[in-house]
């Protein structure tokens, strides 16, 4: 039995959602977002509650059932709040800042790296050693932070790079004479 998928989810005020066949679509006050369940699954709303059941005993249906639930509470946190990820610039030099829907990036390199933002997500350089992507798309905010991370990961020895907010970099001793 999926614990995740037992439990209903609950729409925060301003959500509505709506089920067509497979597909649920949520609206709110951030935008729109729809998910195509597979076939193994049952998807009904009554009033603001979304409750997600699998339709056979199959272990197909039993890994459907807790990540479609997974899928329709990511849909209705994203229209009403969003998702965010935070990096942080670590290092001599390495610095970030936003001109228009560019992420221009110095990192080291011999050129500065310009990251085009992809549409759907916001990224803002506060500082120039901090970089915020936000969206409503969880999947989205999250592999637009891992390509920017991408250019330059952090490294064990001293810690530059881009990491994370919060991430801990394991630290290894350098060569001794």
């Amino acid at each position: 039995m999926s614990r995740i998928g037992k439990k209903p989810v609950e729409l925060p005020s301003g959500v509505t959602a709506s089920v067509s066949g497979q597909t649920v679509e949520v609206k709110g006050p951030k935008g729109t977002l729809s998910f195509k369940a597979t076939d193994d699954v049952s998807i009904t709303v009554d009033g603001n509650v979304v409750t997600v059941e699998p339709r056979g005993k199959s272990k197909r249906a039993r890994q459907q059932w807790g990540m479609s639930r997974t899928m329709v509470a990511n849909l209705a946190t994203g229209v009403s709040t969003g998702f965010k990820k935070e990096l942080e610039l670590s290092g001599v030099g390495y610095r970030a800042q936003m001109q228009g829907n560019v992420l221009k990036l110095s990192l080291g390199y011999s050129h500065d790296v310009n990251f085009e933002v992809p549409e759907g997500v916001t990224v803002t350089a506060a500082k120039p050693t901090e970089i915020t992507v936000e969206g409503i798309d969880p999947q989205l905010v999250g592999q637009v932070a891992a390509n920017i991370r991408e250019w330059r990961k952090p490294e064990p020895y001293k810690g530059k790079g881009i990491k994370y907010k919060g991430e801990y970099i394991f630290r290894k001793e350098g060569k001794k004479k």
